[in-house]
């Protein structure tokens, strides 16, 4: 939860791929219509049994090989989809009931999916642990990931399909998202610290930044839901769409990663389309007011994405994420006066508007709130010009055995690097008035690669080159 300058919206995402993926059945089944990066022909067709393949593309692993892959599958639960999401089109930003529509986001491009784009209504996040010791293991399993992930984000299953294949051996795909719409599925890949240890002869390309995050004050992590080797992102408007994409990564993976931790995630908590309503988080304030439009290719170059002057070579074009589970203690947040809630924010909680200001997108003036509010200290004008690209989501995971909920905001924040980013952002907020109802208990950071710009490109090819 944190204060962003607002940038100028533009006309398109960049660095995606502007040829939509068509996708071509094997079984004899086809899309019935493609979309284009512009967006004026959304994909209407829907998830046929038979695996389709992306045009052109390296055939994905046929169902022989998957049975090296195993069959254990993950159990899986997702709240219900609903909402609308914005689509960014060649003829300006305009706002579209996604999640009806069904529209796919192109898979290739000079950057990953699923950090500028326009940010979906459900999550499925994962941590893995790499189980593998074999270098050549671990890079077949990032090439089977990709082409499944080509597929699957075109809308189509992974491998041959979810039925119709040889009866004796277990289908390439586990069948739940059969019939469903791509509902802008991305999803994007991240490399842990923990995996540039000596296991893959990866230390001398760790990147300088991709350090472990100091203890900030009031953390209380939990090692079990922090950390870890990989990481996935699916993001969609679909929640089974994103829980079947983790799903067959968990499969295709199985004997040589683990799944570490995960994360579903709901209400998105941050925006990349500032034309769009505002999105509330869980306190029920609007959240990501002043984040970095997916559209604003100047501060996306200046705070998200990694330069060559950065390095290390491998990741230029890439970016690092943050990813924090912070805990809200809801029942004692809802007992709080109106009052003492918009101070400590910083902000009215109807219209959203900074402190003596009448409207949510007004320059705030710091000095009129409170030393302790939230938006005061994490404005960039408080942090030496700091900012990041937030797409979070709220989350609620039962109760804590005593009554209360367990939920909270499932922080994702991209940026250039860390030390500039969110560190000193979060030391900031070590004396947040909002401090008193949250508290952070999971953690992890990544180094995100660059995009799979075609066919024969894969995750993290550059790095194992």
């Amino acid at each position: 939860m944190s204060e962003e300058t607002t940038p100028p919206a533009g006309t398109a995402e960049p660095g995606r791929d502007e040829r939509g993926d068509t996708g071509t059945g094997t079984g004899g089944n086809e899309r019935t219509a493609e979309s284009t990066h512009t967006g004026t022909q959304e994909r209407t067709g829907e998830r046929t049994g038979t695996g389709t393949g992306v045009a052109g593309a390296t055939a994905a692993p046929s169902r022989r090989a998957l049975l090296g892959w195993g069959g254990a599958g993950l159990a899986l639960g997702a709240a219900a989809a609903g909402g609308a999401a914005a689509v960014a089109t060649a003829g300006g930003d305009r706002t579209s009931q996604a999640a009806a529509s069904g529209a796919a986001v192109p898979f290739h491009g000079t950057h990953q999916a699923g950090i500028a784009t326009a940010v979906q209504d459900r999550l499925h996040f994962a941590s893995f642990d790499v189980r593998t010791r074999d270098r050549a293991e671990l890079v077949r399993l990032l090439q089977d990931w990709t082409r499944a992930a080509e597929s699957m984000t075109a809308g189509n299953t992974v491998g041959e399909g979810a039925y119709g294949g040889l009866a004796e051996a277990p289908p390439d795909d586990t069948g739940e998202a059969l019939g469903l719409k791509p509902s802008r599925l991305t999803l994007t890949v991240g490399f842990g610290p923990s995996l540039f240890d000596a296991r893959f002869g990866l230390r001398d390309r760790r990147p300088a930044a991709l350090v472990e995050l100091p203890k900030f004050a009031g953390d209380n992590l939990d090692p079990a839901r922090s950390g870890g080797d990989l990481c996935v992102q699916a993001c969609a408007d679909d929640p089974q769409v994103a829980v079947h994409a983790i799903r067959q990564l968990a499969r295709i993976g199985f004997g040589k990663v683990a799944v570490r931790w995960s994360q579903l995630g709901f209400g998105k908590t941050s925006s990349t389309t500032p034309e769009a309503q505002t999105p509330r988080n869980l306190m029920g304030f609007k959240d990501g007011t002043r984040n970095i439009a997916g559209t604003d290719t100047d501060a996306l170059g200046k705070h998200v994405w990694v330069s060559r002057k950065d390095g290390p070579a491998w990741l230029v074009g890439g970016s690092y994420l943050v990813a924090r589970r912070i805990r809200m203690n809801i029942e004692t947040w809802d007992r709080t006066s109106l009052k003492e809630q918009e101070d400590i924010f910083g902000r009215d909680k109807g219209e959203g508007a900074p402190v003596g200001r009448a409207r949510e997108r007004d320059e705030p003036f710091l000095p009129a709130m409170l030393p302790t509010a939230h938006v005061r200290l994490a404005h960039p004008d408080s942090n030496g010009g700091a900012r990041m690209l937030r797409r979070g989501f709220s989350f609620t995971d039962g109760t804590d055995g005593l009554g209360r909920l367990d939920a909270g905001l499932f922080f994702l924040a991209y940026q250039r690097d860390v030390a500039h980013g969110f560190v000193p952002v979060q030391r900031s907020l070590a004396s947040d008035d909002l401090n008193e109802y949250i508290q952070h208990v999971g953690s992890a950071l990544y180094a995100i690669p660059p995009g799979v710009r075609d066919k024969d490109d894969w995750w993290g090819r550059a790095l194992f080159s």
